[in-house]
């Protein structure tokens, strides 16, 4: 189900900017996989965290950074292109900066992020457990959440990942979304008629 949607929203990015192989695309906290499903694979450059180097690959290239402040000068890139990053960088100051980012070293953008509305919360798989006060939220999140429940991983990383998501994830609406990028156009992913994913693009 989660590569139907890359595919789909891969192939809308195409759309809305035709790319060539000499297009210089940022890719801030993403990695190779979903860029294999376009035609004409531009100039990437994939700036992550450092414990991301071994999921992005050698045959890349890569910088290691943070979106809230990016190592390249104003206008540097074409396109700067982000994929559920923005609601992982922490508070709503620390998500204008990494707007702020974008637009500076993007002559265009594209940034994807889960809708806070959609009843599923789309990290932990879970529904509904995202409307919750966060004081309710720490204390079922480490109980019980689907994530937990299907995915096979270490009880460190299942640590780190829910607390991660406890700390740090603050999901996005549509107004929120529009006042971080006041001058994008805004794209409603839909799922059963509810929208799932959001995404801001400018040129």
């Amino acid at each position: 189900m989660t590569g139907y949607f890359r595919r789909r929203r891969m192939n809308r990015f195409a759309r809305e900017f035709p790319l060539t192989p000499e297009t210089r695309v940022l890719d801030v906290g993403g990695t190779p996989d979903c860029w294999r499903w376009l035609p004409v694979r531009p100039r990437l450059v994939f700036l992550n965290a450092p414990r991301a180097r071994e999921e992005v690959g050698e045959s890349v290239h890569w910088v290691a950074g943070d979106g809230r402040r990016l190592p390249f000068a104003d206008r540097a890139f074409d396109i700067v292109f982000s994929n559920s990053v923005i609601e992982h960088v922490g508070d709503a100051d620390s998500q204008r900066r990494f707007a702020g980012e974008v637009t500076r070293v993007g002559r265009a953008y594209w940034v994807q992020t889960p809708n806070r509305w959609f009843p599923i919360e789309q990290h932990l798989l879970t529904p509904f457990i995202h409307w919750l006060p966060k004081r309710w939220q720490r204390s079922l999140v480490p109980r019980f959440t689907v994530w937990s429940w299907i995915t096979r991983t270490t009880p460190d990383r299942r640590q780190f990942y829910l607390d991660h998501y406890l700390r740090e994830v603050k999901l996005l609406s549509v107004a929120e979304l529009r006042q971080l990028f006041p001058r994008a156009e805004v794209i409603r992913e839909r799922f059963c008629g509810w929208t799932k994913s959001l995404v801001a693009f400018g040129r």
